[in-house]
């Protein structure tokens, strides 16, 4: 496939050849004039992007970062990260002018630097930016905007900054309600950054050096691929949801009670799972049984991103409602912005505490022109269809990618949100981390963006901007067929096509050589504590990749 630009709707389209005559990655090596805001160069008249948006060198940059920035503050590549300097749609430029396929990108939701957003963003900010004391007919204008796109139930909004704000908003309001403690979580999640977040993510305390607190308890993820309950199990949601029964069995019997059950509606650092039909009506049933709410995190996973459904709980029924739901990331397309919304009883209870609520920046003019600007393409594009459309066409090119590489273990996905599970062996179903190190590094230098997660780092996420195209999809999956043939050869993995993808596929044994050096490169299958929730990467892959030299 030849390098691409792309035009005002992120379509890819032909450009000329790399040097060598070699078809290769997307790239766009020159800005051209014209093109404002459509991704096909710099805006009319403007400098070019390097010197428009380069203060240093990529090494001064670095040399910077190493001195200024804190050790744990990772960024993505860290052998030979990228220096972006700007961003349409669905592609990112490095300072060379390179273009970069976007494929992680769930902050970005509507697209980088949306037209319609920035100008929404500028046209408030030249008129006025305060905190919400003041009245201001934008915050009741949002918040009316998100309601009606939640059960009649969820009617009363508190804006705040940030995902990890809105969750720790959220733990308040459903501590004070209840009048209890407690909190169920799952295996492997990851809520945000805040200490009583922190607390409640297994993603992050048990990499830590802390004990988990008495009040937290930990249910096993509902994963039908890899957990305790799989895809052969007669009744998995059952199983699962009596696994959170048992909790609340044993902490009641301990003199202790439940204030809440918290969950991302699919989780994504835990490997882009998707809880079984069924499952979240039984947990809401125990948990309301036992005096505590139900709090659905949608931070990663709402505004339209499943294509079928505004918000990915609503994919478990009509009859599912939780009682706080919480937003971030995507709805203000790369704006700090997000929002707790709760029932009016909730909010009653919360404010009958006496303790005002206040945050200086969140539900702020900017902020909310903002949000509505997100709400309004969305609707205007039709991103949702784009996303049921563009995202059953990538996983059935995925599927059939897991019909000839033995690597791919498992597809699981809806909509734009995608999980490539790599396996070593199909019938033990050992994670491949070192693989999937590998395979992102690789991917990148062909300019496709995307991340590893979960709890062994071998889930290859798929989550971009809700302007990916089919176009998109083919190429990035193209790029992977090649990257997965030439490590399948070079490590001695059998490539082989099977009838059916329910098939049962062993995986020949490794060679030596590179059992050896698996050992070497991944000393331990789960994450860095340091890393954080969109994956941040230490370097894993470097010996991989240097002994396969591909």
């Amino acid at each position: 496939m030849p390098p691409v630009t792309s035009d005002a709707q992120g379509k890819r389209t032909p450009s000329r050849e790399r040097t060598g005559g070699r078809p290769g990655p997307p790239r766009q090596s020159q800005a051209r004039e014209g093109g404002a805001q459509t991704g096909q160069g710099r805006p009319r008249g403007a400098r070019h992007p390097a010197t428009m948006c380069e203060l240093y060198s990529k090494r001064d940059t670095l040399a910077l970062r190493g001195k200024h920035i804190g050790p744990s503050c990772k960024v993505f590549f860290a052998s030979d990260p990228i220096k972006i300097v700007r961003a349409q749609r669905q592609y990112m430029f490095d300072e060379n002018g390179e273009q970069y396929l976007d494929c992680i990108n769930n902050v970005a939701h509507v697209g980088h630097c949306h037209p319609e957003v920035v100008k929404a963003a500028l046209k408030q900010m030249e008129l006025l930016n305060t905190n919400s004391r003041f009245l201001h007919d934008n915050i009741v204008e949002y918040a009316k905007r998100l309601s009606a796109t939640l059960p009649e139930k969820l009617s009363v909004c508190y804006f705040t900054n940030s995902g990890s704000e809105a969750n720790d908003l959220a733990l308040r309001l459903a501590q004070q309600f209840t009048g209890h403690q407690d909190v169920i979580t799952l295996d492997h999640a990851y809520h945000g950054h805040l200490s009583s977040l922190i607390e409640i993510s297994p993603y992050k305390f048990l990499k830590g050096k802390d004990a988990k607190k008495e009040f937290v308890h930990v249910a096993p993820t509902p994963d039908t691929y890899r957990g305790k309950y799989r895809e052969d199990h007669e009744d998995p949601a059952s199983a699962y949801a009596d696994e959170v029964k048992k909790i609340i069995e044993d902490a009641q019997s301990s003199g202790r009670t439940i204030a809440a059950f918290i969950a991302e509606s699919m989780q994504s650092c835990g490997g882009q799972i998707i809880p079984p039909a069924g499952y979240f009506q039984k947990v809401a049933e125990y948990v309301h049984s036992a005096g505590g709410v139900f709090i659905a995190d949608e931070v990663q996973v709402g505004f339209g991103r499943v294509g079928k459904h505004f918000w990915s709980f609503q994919m478990h029924g009509e009859d599912f409602a939780p009682d706080i739901v919480t937003m971030g990331k995507s709805m203000g397309n790369g704006h700090p912005v997000a929002c707790v919304v709760t029932t009016k009883e909730i909010a009653e209870a919360f404010g009958s505490s006496g303790m005002e609520y206040f945050n200086t920046y969140a539900g702020n003019p900017v902020s909310c022109a903002v949000g509505l600007a997100v709400l309004d393409v969305i609707e205007n594009e039709d991103l949702q269809e784009n996303a049921t459309r563009v995202g059953n066409f990538l996983t059935e090119l995925l599927k059939k990618q897991k019909t000839k590489h033995t690597l791919i273990g498992d597809i699981r996905g809806i909509g734009l949100f995608i999980g490539i599970d790599l396996v070593k062996d199909h019938q033990k179903r050992t994670p491949a981390t070192a693989e999937a190190q590998h395979i992102i590094y690789k991917m990148k230098e062909k300019r496709v963006l995307l991340s590893a997660d979960g709890p062994h780092r071998n889930v290859l996420k798929i989550k971009p901007p809700m302007c990916f195209t089919e176009e998109d999809a083919k190429f990035m999956v193209d790029q992977l067929d090649g990257i997965l043939t030439v490590l399948e050869e070079a490590t001695g993995t059998k490539t082989e096509s099977v009838t059916s993808e329910n098939t049962p596929r062993k995986t020949k044994t490794l060679k030596e050589a590179h059992v050896e050096l698996l050992r070497d490169s991944t000393t331990d299958s789960r994450e860095n504590p340091s890393r954080k929730r969109n994956g941040m990467y230490t370097d894993t892959h470097s010996l991989l990749s240097k002994r396969l030299k591909t």
